[in-house]
């Protein structure tokens, strides 16, 4: 166990850190496409992604976000696009990686002691379960009609990252592997960190695993920062059993996860763009036609 002023200390410096190598991940793909930005640059375009993708629908707002930033920085229109495209590509065999190796290493002792609370408080919670289910399903369907072309974007998307692969420059990607393996060890350990101060709290080994899956279920939920959905599993114990501090804890790990990025990139978007262009950003992706 820990002190809750200490842990706080942890989880702050791990958010930190994380915000720092994502800088230096993006900063080596554009120095490898010949188009160098400065450290503060690159960390104010990545802020500015992680405030839209917490506000937005399947975190649709991110990468435009992201892509304003580094236009703002005189980034090429084209080499940003890029820059973006293969750093997703490059970023998913390591958190696949990350998936599996902790689905081996920790399942089934989350199964032994998470999963029996975690089925007994979806049984006694049936009807919240149910609800969730169907809200994060309408939101799918809400989604998906009121951005009919982003499926199809997507799979565009996907057929140019292939191509822009092919001409990354090798050292980038291979620059970026551990910033990447970084990005997913702060952020899932954030739990854990926050997890210590609680007096007989449950094993880490399942914890490790549910923050984990708590963290990256987000990208495929509809809401924004998958809210219901996360949150209810949280509650449920998909991280283990957290008694009586439970709330305080997904209050306090959201905190961190979520709200401090929202509020850097809110405040620097309002920093260097004003109010109003922000306003009107916002109206456009949030009220684009069907």
């Amino acid at each position: 166990m820990i002190e809750p002023g200490t842990a706080y200390a942890i989880c702050l410096g791990l958010i930190a850190f994380d915000l720092v190598v994502r800088a230096w991940r993006i900063q080596w793909y554009l120095r490898g496409f010949d188009h160098p930005v400065s450290f503060a640059d690159a960390f104010v375009a990545n802020a500015f992604g992680e405030t839209a993708c917490a506000v937005t629908p399947l975190r649709l707002g991110g990468e435009p976000a992201r892509l304003a930033g580094l236009l703002r920085a005189d980034v090429p229109a084209p080499a940003a696009l890029v820059a973006i495209s293969v750093e997703i590509l490059a970023a998913w065999p390591v958190v696949t990686g990350f998936a599996i190796w902790l689905g081996w290493r920790y399942f089934p002792e989350w199964w032994a002691q998470a999963g029996p609370a975690f089925s007994r408080s979806v049984r006694q919670g049936a009807e919240w379960m149910v609800a969730i289910g169907l809200l994060t399903l309408l939101a799918w369907r809400i989604v998906r009609r009121r951005f009919p072309k982003h499926q199809s974007r997507l799979r565009r998307s996907a057929r140019r990252m292939m191509v822009y692969w092919r001409r990354t420059p090798r050292w980038a990607v291979l620059a970026s592997i551990p910033c990447s393996a970084l990005n997913v060890a702060t952020r899932v350990a954030v739990l854990p960190v926050l997890v210590l101060t609680v007096p007989d709290h449950p094993p880490l080994g399942p914890v490790i695993l549910g923050s984990f899956a708590l963290l990256y279920s987000q990208l495929v939920l509809p809401t924004p920062s998958g809210v219901g959905a996360v949150d209810l599993g949280f509650l449920a114990g998909a991280a283990g059993d957290m008694g009586d501090e439970a709330g305080r804890l997904l209050l306090i790990w959201r905190l961190y996860t979520s709200g401090i990025g929202i509020v850097l990139g809110a405040l620097l978007a309002l920093r260097y763009f004003g109010w109003e262009p922000v306003r009107q950003a916002a109206r456009r992706l949030l009220n684009r036609p069907a």
